[in-house]
């Protein structure tokens, strides 16, 4: 049997990567229809936590984190995962799974951006409009569905409050010296950022925990498909080449706005078009140039 040429196995990797990375907006709004959205999430957060460490378990050699390493973990942890998805989680009621797909794209600028102020990195001025165009893009793709009542200033609040603990997560990730397998890092940092989620889980939780075939659903999908198969794609995707693998991160939100409109019947009009084409513009705009040997 012949072989896939290298190139194009790896177009249609990326491009299964950006679909599944993209549906979770779509899944966690059709979720919390029957279920409270932080009781969701923390039965995504034990799910994903406990099968990550299991695979850690069983196909790598098992390795107790330490004392030090248990602190970065519970830094991680509670930025990439308790923040982060609790802002989130509050935001997806109030505003349309696209923008929330949409708004998440922003976050390699954004990350660019705090990464010069924490760490003292040259941010280029094309980072900057890069930055300018990415709000910019979302300003304008939000604007009709705030008359329409499918975003509210409140729940975007939330979202930019939510990328801004996401990426002080991914730079502190990205500067910490780790020792742990990379399914060590994530099994422990969701497990322990579903922990630090919990008290809140249960302070808010007003209503009996009922399962139903939609919230289960939500629930697998959100745990294999886009915390498990998604990310392994993606460590598959920059190990092989980092630069390349980055333009996949592009298509996410086009996918989030295709799957909102299908599947959720939200509006995609020229404003969500113009909106789009100015984030991908802010995007390219936004990545940092490897300097020149």
């Amino acid at each position: 049997m012949k072989k896939m040429n290298p190139g194009l196995q790896f177009i249609l990797l990326g491009v299964v990567f950006a679909i599944f990375w993209s549906s979770a907006s779509v899944a966690a709004k059709i979720g919390v229809q029957s279920m409270e959205p932080l009781v969701l999430f923390q039965f995504r957060f034990f799910l994903a936590g406990i099968l990550l460490l299991t695979y850690h378990a069983v196909f790598e050699k098992w390795q107790w984190p330490n004392l030090e390493e248990i602190i970065a973990l519970s830094v991680f942890g509670f930025l990439n995962v308790t923040l982060y998805l609790t802002l989130f989680v509050l935001a997806i009621n109030e505003v349309a799974a696209g923008i929330g797909s949409l708004s998440v794209s922003i976050g390699p600028v954004l990350m660019a951006i705090i990464g010069g102020l924490i760490l003292g990195k040259k941010i280029e001025p094309r980072q900057i409009f890069g930055l300018l165009f990415g709000f910019g893009g979302v300003f304008i793709a939000v604007w009709p569905l705030l008359q329409n009542s499918f975003a509210t200033f409140r729940g975007l609040a939330y979202l930019f409050l939510g990328m801004l603990s996401y990426s002080l997560a991914a730079v502190y990730f990205a500067e910490k010296k780790w020792n742990l397998s990379r399914y060590s890092i994530n099994g422990w940092q969701v497990l322990l950022g579903g922990i630090f989620m919990l008290p809140l889980t249960l302070y808010l939780k007003k209503e009996p925990i009922l399962f139903s075939t939609e919230n289960i659903l939500s629930i697998l999908w959100l745990t294999i498909p886009v915390s498990l198969l998604a990310v392994n794609l993606w460590l598959k995707l920059i190990k092989i080449d980092a630069i390349k693998a980055a333009f996949f991160l592009f298509l996410c939100p086009i996918f989030g706005f295709i799957f909102s409109s299908f599947i959720l019947d939200e509006p995609f009009t020229w404003h969500t078009m113009m909106g789009l084409v100015l984030v991908l513009i802010g995007l390219y705009l936004g990545q940092e140039r490897k300097t020149q040997h």
